[in-house]
């Protein structure tokens, strides 16, 4: 959320619930996290920028690494472990898991700045860890590679995941994360692509097209490894 996008918030009367005061610290915290890291940023200039007390902090996160907590899911759409239960139903076809599982991961991308500010956090968590990460690492990067393993697994007809169906699904997944990390890049060459809400809902159809056919051109690298070697073809000469 842009600085002018979030004062256009603040500056309007606070609703009597608190869920737009709660948004406003929601908010204001992933820009300035995402900015400066969580050690350098203060809980009291979250809520000044937020507009709020500082105790809302405390009221509706708990502490300040409640709301860190919070800015790494929230925005890009909540627990993963609910998303991987939408495509992670054994007898789901395989077109219909991966159209589910890209519609929702891409998702966020509809949200623009937010987006933005949500992957510039990561990056920083990757390369100024807390404890934030290992959680992360569970939630939100191994339970869905897991899944994707799971549901190749069920169309190449595996027990479990050997090397190739952990690099199929490393492929698939990163067909999605390209377009994250890759979001300045696609709006300089092409804005079209992203746009609109529209432009990020055709994405998941062709990505999903896109998966399929690495998922059927192993099925076939498969069937062919399988097949047993042909014999040799003797001449039909006769030694002397």
């Amino acid at each position: 959320m842009s600085a002018t996008a979030l004062q256009a918030i603040t500056a309007r009367a606070p609703r009597s619930d608190g869920v737009e005061a709660r948004q406003r610290l929601l908010y204001a915290a992933l820009a300035l996290f995402a900015a400066n890291g969580y050690a350098k940023t203060s809980t009291r200039e979250i809520a000044r920028n937020a507009g709020v007390n500082i105790s809302a902090i405390s009221y509706y996160f708990g502490d300040k690494a409640g709301l860190y907590a919070a800015t790494f899911g929230e925005p890009m759409g909540g627990n993963a472990g609910d998303f991987v239960q939408l495509y992670d139903a054994p007898d789901m076809p395989i077109e219909e898991a991966l159209r589910i599982f890209f519609t929702h991961m891409i998702e966020p991308l509809k949200q623009g700045e937010i987006v933005r500010q949500c992957i510039q956090l990561h990056l920083r968590e990757m390369l100024e860890p807390t404890s934030q990460w290992a959680e992360e690492m569970e939630r939100d990067i191994k339970a869905p590679h897991k899944a994707i393993a799971g549901v190749l697994c069920r169309r190449l007809g595996l027990a479990r995941p050997d090397d190739d169906v952990h690099r199929l699904t490393f492929a698939i997944t990163g067909l999605a994360m390209q377009l994250f990390v890759s979001q300045d890049l696609v709006e300089a060459i092409r804005p079209s692509l992203l746009n609109t809400p529209r432009s990020v809902d055709t994405w998941a159809q062709r990505l999903t097209g896109y998966a399929l056919a690495l998922v059927e051109a192993e099925a076939v690298r498969r069937q062919a490894a399988a097949k047993p070697a042909a014999a040799p073809v003797r001449s039909g000469r006769k030694k002397t």
